[in-house]
């Protein structure tokens, strides 16, 4: 929603540059003088644009400003100069998930405003765990249960409705020894009152010593990104863990694989019993316990063949041949970011009073970074919600809180592509668009178009590829006419993807005079895509 300025207005000088949480008389001062300018352009609310300082354009698509309004700041000065108090944000929040986008969602309807990392790749797409979890059946409100990447796509939506600013990159710094704190990815750099913490943890690896070999080519972290790949189809699979995450995994693979080994390295299981119920009685999955992977190993194709495992009682070793090795191991918390400026445990969990407050004032955790006993969906949006709430309050009790009062900000619709893969393409098939879909507009443009050929292969429960879909898309925008983007759903067109050598989704694919350039599985940064389209145009 725009306001316009109804006159011209002066705002006097002063300035604001608090160095403690603590609210000093100059900041005071800055506050009425902020009031008091604003009395003088004679309207109650103003509308404000967040000026995020770039420190590097190429790749980046800048933020959008749609619905944001432009504080008035003391330090204006009469030729439209403003200083870097307006990069202030009342509330930064990295990570999403659902304590991420549940954190969003009470800031934003508190009048916040808050800006929100998604992430990206570092420590896994935005979205969070969830984004790779089939069915989510204890989440209240879905009785039927519902996937995770749809759970994440609605909790998003509702963020951005009430207006939270989504902004799909990882924060590479963190200062919090300056205040306001200062957070940076490679594209951004802004300053914060207030943060939260919610940047769950990452997927652990077994560290086999062959693990790098058969990564995307036989081993995974994910079974809902990786599992419909043709080659696992009619294929023995098998997935290391005895919680509920291996134990999903587990029964998901029953659709595509033969059989399904669950190894567990202990006597009994840690899933709920109704999962254990569900594994026990499936006649696809055979639980081995006190089973450990020892290593991996491959035919002369290079692809993966099966497992040493070893007893771990007895200490007897035996082979298994599987197609596809599935980890469901557990997580490590993703405190990177901020360790050393914050307290952590032996184990890298951050140490959190009354629930989500740190030790240090204004930083609040939520979510897997700092559940070191519950890890579940619905705990961590509750915490979500405690950390909003304890920011606004720190911000209201601290005169650092400037409001923003706005309407409900609609959703966008989205364009969808053009649904090309049926049996024959349309007469009017335009070979001069930039976005297509289905095997039948990739085989005819990897024949007939000189254009370089970007080839997105996605599933239907890949919640990577979702994250990956909407951003790939405007990374072609920057090529308009020199880059056909096609996406392939591996699921329904299975043949194409085989003979592509597709193991795993998303995977990116790059063809020129019908000669393939670049094969790059899993989510890159952005830069990188766009580094490898500009080198091959």
């Amino acid at each position: 929603m725009e306001l316009m300025l109804r006159g011209p207005g002066t705002l006097p000088s002063c300035s604001y540059t608090p160095q403690s949480p603590h609210l000093s008389q100059q900041a005071r001062h800055s506050d009425r003088c902020t009031a008091r300018a604003a009395a003088q352009l004679q309207f109650g609310s103003v509308n404000r644009s967040r000026q995020l300082h770039k420190r590097a354009r190429v790749g980046h698509d800048s933020l959008s400003a749609r619905g944001r309004g432009v504080p008035v700041k003391c330090g204006s000065t009469g030729n439209g100069k403003v200083d870097d108090q307006d990069n202030i944000q009342n509330l930064v929040i990295i990570g999403s998930g659902p304590a991420g986008y549940t954190a969003a969602i009470y800031a934003a309807r508190a009048n916040v405003r808050p800006l929100v990392f998604e992430g990206y790749q570092v420590g896994g797409v935005r979205g969070g765990q969830l984004m790779t979890t089939t069915e989510v059946e204890n989440f209240p409100g879905f009785p039927e249960g519902v996937t995770g990447p749809d759970l994440m796509d609605k909790m998003r939506q509702q963020a951005e409705r009430w207006g939270a600013e989504l902004v799909t990159e990882d924060v590479e710094e963190v200062d919090l020894q300056q205040r306001p704190f200062l957070v940076r990815t490679s594209d951004t750099e802004v300053r914060a009152h207030s943060l939260i913490l919610a940047t769950g943890a990452i997927a652990k690896r077994l560290g086999l010593p062959h693990e790098e070999e058969f990564w995307n080519n036989g081993i995974s972290a994910c079974a809902v990104c990786d599992g419909a790949s043709a080659n696992y189809r009619k294929q023995e699979l098998a997935v290391v863990g005895g919680g509920d995450t291996a134990a999903e995994e587990a029964l998901y693979l029953t659709k595509y694989g033969t059989k399904v080994h669950l190894l567990v390295r202990s006597k009994r299981m840690r899933a709920s019993a109704a999962m254990q119920d569900r594994v026990v009685n499936h006649d696809k999955v055979e639980v081995h316990f006190s089973t450990e992977v020892a290593d991996a190993f491959g035919d002369k194709k290079g692809a993966l063949k099966g497992l040493h495992l070893r007893d771990t009682e007895t200490g007897e070793e035996r082979d298994l041949e599987v197609r596809g090795l599935f980890y469901g191991i557990g997580h490590t918390p993703n405190s990177h970011l901020v360790e050393g400026q914050i307290e952590l445990d032996d184990k890298g969990y951050v140490k959190v009073q009354h629930g989500v407050s740190t030790n240090v004032e204004g930083v609040y955790a939520a979510g897997d970074i700092h559940d070191v006993e519950w890890r579940q969906a619905v705990t961590a949006a509750g915490s979500g919600c405690m950390a909003a709430l304890s920011a606004e309050r720190y911000l209201a009790s601290n005169d650092l809180l400037i409001e923003y009062h706005q309407q409900e900000k609609k959703q966008e619709a989205t364009e969808e592509a053009p649904q090309n893969g049926k049996a024959e393409l349309p007469a009017d098939f335009d070979t001069s668009a930039d976005r297509h879909r289905g095997q039948l507009a990739l085989r005819k443009l990897y024949h007939e178009s000189e254009r370089l050929l970007v080839v997105l292969y996605t599933s239907p429960t890949c919640g990577p590829c979702r994250s990956l879909k909407p951003i790939f898309s405007k990374v072609v925008d920057d090529y308009p006419g020199k880059v056909h983007l096609v996406e392939i759903d591996t699921e329904e067109d299975p043949e194409i993807a085989e003979a592509a050598g597709i193991n795993g989704t998303p995977t990116v694919q790059l063809f020129k005079n019908r000669e393939r350039l670049h094969h790059l599985p899993g989510v890159k940064q952005k830069r990188e895509y766009k580094s490898l389209i500009e080198a091959s145009l």
